[in-house]
Order: structure tokens, then C-alpha cells, then sequence
């Protein structure tokens, strides 16, 4: 079988790529495990200064993929609790993790796709790249990504992008401040390089590893206890008949009328 992640390192950058381009690199629980399981690997490897996360394919991430919401529908409440609990260590270790690391969206980055992007500590995007928490159109909630969604934006542009599910542009993402440039498809690929490498060049791993942590320690020094909160929601709202009618529609490509 392909391999879902693949990871290579050159010149002390370590680039992680989603490798499910014919399902647009939907997240499901064996991508999930094995993205968490490439940052651990990266975090170990002493070679590593930063760390690039990008995509095969014509997608960045499309969310969840539809045998994985078609398995939620039968889920245990205990069952989505741990479900939800891979998510945000896949989260957490990238947010904690003591190297930086650069998002590269080319294409869609959706629902949790969307939080996989916006939760890296740099994000590049093309022009051509769309965003989206789309969640509520199908009857769900963007519960772990809200977490840290809200140390990003400010409650105006949260509930704007999180209540309406609408799908939005890098500029707007840009304007937004979800990511950090937009840049041509033709040269994204050397600028994130070139970019990644002036980090390793001028900047002290120590230095960049606690100044990370700094930021996160006083930016968002209650992020366990939401993401704690978090997960319990989202199990919750599996159970829920709203969930499980937008889930019947989406698998079933119907237009609900809610």
C-alpha cells in the first residue's frame, strides 16, 4: 500500500506531505496517526530545524473523507470521544512542537483540512487556494479547530467564517489572518524552500524552540482545558439527529433543507 505521509529532510528541513491525492488527502484516522506519527519523527530527528507540510494532488486537505463520516454515524459515544482525542493530538503536536513549521496550500484546505493549515506557524497559499470551515452545513461543529482558530481572528471574523461554512479565498484568508503570504503556484514550491532555509540560517534552534513556546504558554494558557471541552462536543454532537441527517445528505449528495 502507498504510503499515506510521506517525509524526507534536506538541508535541515524536514517537508511532510500528505499523500492521498486521490481522495484530495481527506483526513481519516490512519492519515490522522500517521501525520502525528511524521511530526514526532521530525521533532526526534536531530537533523530537523523546521519542518514543511504539504499536499500531493490538487488538494491541500478536503476534511473528512466519506467512509470515515459514514463510520461516525455508528460510533460509540466512548468511541467518538477517542476519535476526537486523535485529532487534537495531531493538533497539539504540531502546535507544541519544538521546531517550526511552515504550512504550503496548494488547492482546497477544508473543515479540518482548513485547521491543519491555519494551525502551523507559518502558512503560504496560492492565489488559487481555497478556505473553509464548513462543518455546519452538515450538521456538525469545528469544535478542536475553534480552539485555536481563536487566538488567530477576532470574534467577529470567527463567527462569520464558523456560522456562515462559507468557503473563502487566500486573500481573504490573508486579510483574515489565517495565513501569512500569497504566493504564485509557480513559485511557492521555492519560495517556502527559501524561506524555510533562512529560518535554519539565522535564526538559533534553541531560540526559535522557546520563543514557540513562549508564545503559546501566554497566548493561549487554557488550551487544554477548551480542547478538553472540545472533544466532549464533538462526540457529543455525533449523537445528535442534525449530524446525522447532514451526514445522509452528504454522503448521499442531496441538498438539505434545514
Amino acid at each position: 500500500m502507498e504510503n499515506l505521509v510521506q517525509y524526507e529532510v534536506e538541508n535541515r528541513i524536514a517537508t511532510i506531505t500528505l499523500n492521498r491525492p486521490e481522495k484530495r488527502n481527506a483526513l481519516n484516522p490512519s492519515l490522522i496517526k500517521a501525520l502525528t506519527e511524521n511530526f514526532i519523527l521530525a521533532e526526534e530527528d536531530d537533523k530537523v530545524k523546521v519542518v514543511v507540510l504539504k499536499a500531493n494532488g490538487g488538494s491541500f486537505s478536503a476534511g473528512a473523507d466519506l467512509e470515515y463520516l459514514q463510520q461516525l454515524q455508528n460510533n460509540s459515544f466512548e468511541e467518538n470521544v477517542a476519535d476526537s482525542n486523535l485529532l487534537k493530538k495531531l493538533f497539539t503536536t504540531i502546535y507544541y512542537l519544538p521546531k517550526i513549521v511552515i504550512a504550503q496550500v496548494e488547492g482546497h484546505a477544508i473543515a479540518g483540512g482548513c485547521g491543519l493549515a491555519t494551525i502551523c506557524d507559518f502558512v503560504y497559499a496560492t492565489p488559487e487556494s481555497k478556505f473553509g470551515y464548513t462543518e455546519v452545513k452538515i450538521g456538525f461543529v469545528p469544535a478542536i479547530v475553534s480552539c485555536f482558530l481563536m487566538q488567530k481572528v477576532n470574534e467577529t471574523i470567527a463567527k462569520e467564517i464558523l456560522l456562515t461554512g462559507k468557503v473563502f479565498s487566500a486573500t481573504e484568508a490573508l486579510n483574515y489572518n489565517l495565513i501569512n503570504f500569497v504566493t504564485n503556484s509557480t513559485e511557492i514550491n521555492l519560495t517556502v524552500k527559501e524561506f524555510a532555509l533562512s529560518l535554519c540560517r539565522e535564526s538559533s534552534g534553541n531560540s526559535l524552540m522557546i520563543t514557540k513556546q513562549l508564545i503559546g504558554q501566554t497566548v493561549n494558557p487554557l488550551l487544554e482545558k477548551k480542547l478538553e471541552t472540545a472533544v466532549q462536543i464533538n462526540a457529543r454532537v455525533r449523537e445528535s439527529n442534525d449530524f446525522k441527517r447532514g451526514i445522509a445528505s452528504f454522503l448521499n449528495k442531496e441538498q438539505i433543507n434545514w
